[in-house]
């Protein structure tokens, strides 16, 4: 048992951050205060008592002197004025002028009272208030001390009231021993319970707090997971869901105080299916479902039910639901994929360059051999495919495995406008797509550490991303470039496609995610890593320009002249109005620059 009255013993995990605190002692405190002035209380009413009794024996001339009622008056008024204006003591602390206006004051006027008594009127029964009080409020010391002076006191008026050794000296004494040893016993067993409520009360408290500190960590716990948490009864009403299960089941819809009733919702019919199905069978289902938000929103979902029991193993009529967002789990697959991939690239780097060098020797062999301009116009386009696909090998296998900080010392200067140019030209003039183009290049002058050939690698995915969004008509996709800031020019390729699906949001820049079947998923994340590999910033948002709805994505990337000053990756400090990277921004009217070039 610790001084403080509370117990070793720990409840909980918790435990040892619960003793260090107040809240418990303040609590003991209310409590020893209640019972204080509940003693107090009954002081005055034993008081108001005694004064009334004493009156009436003045009034009938049946009882002791006159003046037994001024005794009374004044214990009355103590008695009082210590409820009213006095406050408790610490318990333990046993001689203070408090206890000698409660007790001492208790146990003079009782003994009066006794000692003048008439008419038959026996008050050894109120000794036992004071002796109660300092047992309970006291300390064992101050009992005992009360419980000794009333037993001394009832021995010496057994003394004085009669001659020794006579018959009724005899009895008064035996009496007074056998009343003083039930008090000595009163006051030990009345101390010994306090202590013992209030260690029994100590750790109430303390598991009381234990238990409050455990629940709100289970709610934050529970609150905090990605897995949705549904707690439904057998009527198919939803007590309680965490915000995971929320976005899952109505997103941002989801009623904040209203309880729902599964059979009622539209396309939440497999779930009321199996949250019956679990009630009927007693036991626990697992089952691969398909939530409808909305047209454009979808999840498919799987959901694992288990039952609460009660004491004595009974089921207590609520079944909890987990929900799994498939996507979820796709994505821990492209991870795992993509840490297999890591293993195999220097197998995958061999049995791709081996061959590659042997076309590449080979197609430089041919050239010597060829004269004609059509042949030599066909093994120059040989040697360019070869070496574009060695650069992306290149690409993937760096991607794949962990890379040094980039030097940007060693990187050129590349003009940012004139780049963007000629890239788009060139997609353009592949994709036949010079009408669905618009560039408007507002960065005159800025140069960045960028590597040409990854600038393009770069905006190439971005434009064939937003090819296969855009509605097609004219100026459908756009490629922007302006200043952001002093030190950091802002590239970004806007499409009027539709608005992505929040679920696809969440994994936009994850390997091997596509909402494509055709497509490999790495393009975005080929993107962001050589965003980051170059100190730039890759972001998507949903915005509006000239009036019309469209996804952006765009980069924010440092000037050759910042790179130079800072060639660690830049810190996460965006300029007013763009989003954190992979994050979205609510739909808003943005002015385009004036155009400059429109292809």
């Amino acid at each position: 048992m610790a001084r403080d009255g509370t117990s070793q013993f720990s409840p909980s995990w918790l435990a040892s951050l619960e003793n260090g605190s107040t809240h418990g002692h303040e609590q003991r405190l209310r409590a020893f205060s209640r019972l204080w002035r509940a003693f107090m209380r009954a002081r005055v009413f034993v008081a108001a008592v005694l004064l009334a009794l004493q009156v009436f024996v003045v009034v009938t001339h049946t009882g002791g002197p006159d003046w037994l009622v001024l005794v009374c008056s004044l214990h009355f008024t103590a008695a009082l004025a210590v409820l009213l204006w006095a406050h408790p003591l610490d318990k333990g602390k046993p001689f203070q002028f408090q206890w000698l206006s409660t007790v001492g004051v208790d146990v003079l006027v009782f003994a009066v009272l006794q000692h003048f008594q008439q008419g038959g009127i026996n008050y050894t029964l109120l000794f036992a208030l004071p002796v109660l009080l300092a047992a309970i409020l006291g300390s064992l010391t101050l009992a005992l001390a009360t419980a000794a002076g009333v037993t001394l006191y009832m021995l010496g008026d057994a003394a004085l009231s009669a001659p020794l050794l006579s018959e009724v000296s005899t009895s008064r004494f035996l009496q007074g021993g056998l009343t003083g040893t039930a008090f000595f016993l009163l006051a030990l067993l009345a101390s010994q319970l306090a202590q013992r409520l209030a260690r029994e009360e100590a750790m109430a408290q303390s598991s009381q707090v234990a238990a409050r500190t455990q629940a709100q960590v289970n709610e934050l716990v529970i609150e905090s997971l990605s897995e949705g948490v549904l707690v439904v009864d057998q009527h198919g009403v939803v007590r309680n869901a965490n915000p995971a299960a929320q976005s899952m089941l109505m997103g941002d819809r989801y009623p904040r105080s209203a309880k729902l009733l599964l059979s009622a919702r539209d396309g939440w019919e497999g779930l009321a299916q199996l949250v019956d199905k679990t009630f009927a069978l007693g036991q626990e289902l697992e089952a691969e479902l398909r939530i409808d938000i909305d047209e454009l929103t979808s999840h498919k979902l799987f959901a694992r039910t288990r039952l609460t029991t009660a004491q004595g193993g009974r089921h207590s009529g609520l079944c909890v639901l987990f929900l799994e967002d498939l996507r979820e789990v796709e994505a821990r697959v492209r991870t795992e994929k993509l840490a297999s991939m890591g293993r195999m690239s220097a197998a995958v780097a061999h049995e791709i360059r081996n061959p590659l060098s042997a076309i590449t020797q080979a197609n430089a062999l041919l050239d010597e051999e060829v004269h004609e301009p059509a042949q030599k116009r066909l093994t120059r386009m040989i040697e360019e495919n070869a070496q574009r696909l060695s650069r992306i090998v290149d690409d993937i296998l760096n991607v794949a495995r962990a890379q040094p900080s980039q030097d940007m010392g060693t990187l050129p200067s590349l003009p940012l406008d004139p780049s963007v140019r000629q890239i788009t030209q060139e997609w353009t003039k592949q994709n036949q797509a010079r009408q669905v183009l618009g560039v408007h290049l507002h960065a005159p002058g800025l140069l960045v550490a960028f590597d040409p050939e990854h600038l393009r690698r770069l905006l190439v995915n971005l434009l064939d991303n937003a090819l296969r969004h855009a509605s097609g008509e004219a100026s459908s996709i756009r490629v922007i470039t302006q200043p952001a800031g002093s030190e950091r020019v802002r590239l970004s390729v806007w499409s009027n496609g539709a608005p992505l699906e929040s679920s696809v949001l969440r994994h936009l820049f994850e390997p091997f995610f596509s909402s494509q079947s055709r497509s490999s998923g790495l393009g975005l994340y080929i993107c962001r890593e050589l965003c980051e590999r170059y100190g730039a910033q890759i972001a998507y948002q949903r915005c509006r320009l000239d009036h019309r709805e469209g996804n952006e994505f765009y980069m924010i990337i440092p000037t050759a002249a910042a790179s130079a000053r800072s060639p660690v990756q830049q810190s996460l400090n965006y300029p007013a109005g763009d989003a954190a990277p992979g994050h979205t921004r609510a739909p808003q009217d943005s002015k385009p620059p004036p155009m400059s070039t429109l292809f």
